[in-house]
């Protein structure tokens, strides 16, 4: 009887764990998503601004590719939006797709 009454047991822990793990696994996507949010919107770099160090730190932005964006930026005013910035030889929709969630005006 003793057995039987561990078994049972067991059993409704096992239970327990496999409805409520996806309910826990879903708290803890939620608060991936949310701190994945925050930590993109500290880490955004203002194309308007951002010197050619900070340039350098996006993909397919190498010493030249910044240098050409500071120049472009200096003859031709402020970026109105980030996708001024394909305006820039050099830098296409491949550069520019790569580096949109990173991009600020």
């Amino acid at each position: 009887m003793k057995k039987l009454l561990n078994i049972t047991i067991t059993i409704m822990v096992l239970m327990t764990l496999l409805i409520t793990n996806p309910a826990i696994a879903e708290v803890k996507k939620e608060g991936a998503n949310k701190s994945n949010e925050i930590v993109a919107s500290i880490e955004k770099i203002n194309i308007n601004q951002a010197d050619a160090k900070a340039l350098t730190t996006l993909k397919g932005i190498g010493k030249d590719r910044a240098v050409k964006i500071i120049e472009y930026r200096e003859k031709n005013g402020p970026f109105e939006k980030i996708e001024d910035l394909m305006k820039v030889k050099g830098i296409g929709k491949k550069i520019f797709e790569q580096n949109k969630n990173l991009l600020s005006v």
